[in-house]
């Protein structure tokens, strides 16, 4: 099963990925749930790095590793590290150019399909949630200039 969210965000692909290449910086203001994100392994925005996050999801705290893997100027795309990775493997941020806008689209992808929406119910619906309010939140910043790049 795939989660997605797509928001269109008046501002350029650069400006994106700016923002997402510093998430230590940018973490705790895009989300009021962002607790810390610190990178334990490798360099800002690159292939391999490994990032340590803690964020409130369904009222519960969770800490969780992710590997940076195809990190180019319009994609993110990470693996989800033991032991979250059973639930969900992987995700991603992309972004489309459109005109004098950009498409951001964070997904994130579950396992046993369908299924999934029974067995993790409440978690797929938080994530949901979440995935919305991270996009407005991150139109919010980067319209009105507050994201740090």
């Amino acid at each position: 099963m795939l989660l997605e969210d797509s928001i269109e965000i008046k501002t350029t692909p650069e400006r994106i990925f700016e923002f997402l290449a510093h998430l230590e910086d940018n973490y705790r203001a895009w989300h009021s749930d962002h607790v810390e994100c610190r990178r334990i392994k490798g360099e800002e925005a690159q292939e391999g790095s490994v990032l340590y996050i803690e964020e409130y999801l369904h009222g519960q705290l969770h800490k969780m590793t992710f590997r940076m893997k195809n990190v180019e100027p319009t994609q993110f795309e990470y693996d989800v590290l033991f032991p979250h990775a059973i639930i969900s493997p992987n995700g991603s941020f992309r972004i489309y150019p459109k005109g004098e806008s950009c498409i951001f689209t964070a997904s994130i992808t579950f396992r046993l399909g369908a299924l999934s929406k029974f067995l993790f119910k409440d978690r797929v619906q938080a994530i949901r949630i979440h995935m919305k309010e991270e996009g407005e939140n991150l139109k919010q910043l980067l319209e009105t200039g507050a994201g740090k790049s």
